[in-house]
């Protein structure tokens, strides 16, 4: 152990920035340069989500938006006029 913390722990800096674990990075599937969301899901608890994932998780989420009017298709084919 370095500097008394237990393995896996991190600290939050005077700039609001932690470094996170190797481990929990590798064991995420992350890798230097994601971006990453924060969510909170309560009290003390934040939720790291990889940016990719959450457009994943979101795409196709409202498909009932859009019901009426032109395609997105039709809608192509006239800024191309």
């Amino acid at each position: 152990m370095r500097s008394g913390r237990r393995n896996g722990s991190t600290r939050i800096s005077s700039k609001h920035q932690i470094t996170l674990p190797v481990e929990a990075m590798r064991d995420a599937g992350l890798e230097i340069g994601d971006v990453l969301w924060a969510e909170v899901e309560a009290p003390g608890v934040v939720r790291l989500v990889s940016a990719q994932n959450l457009l994943t998780r979101l795409a196709g989420a409202h498909t009932d938006l859009f019901t009426e009017g032109p395609s997105i298709d039709e809608l192509r084919d006239a800024w191309d006029r």
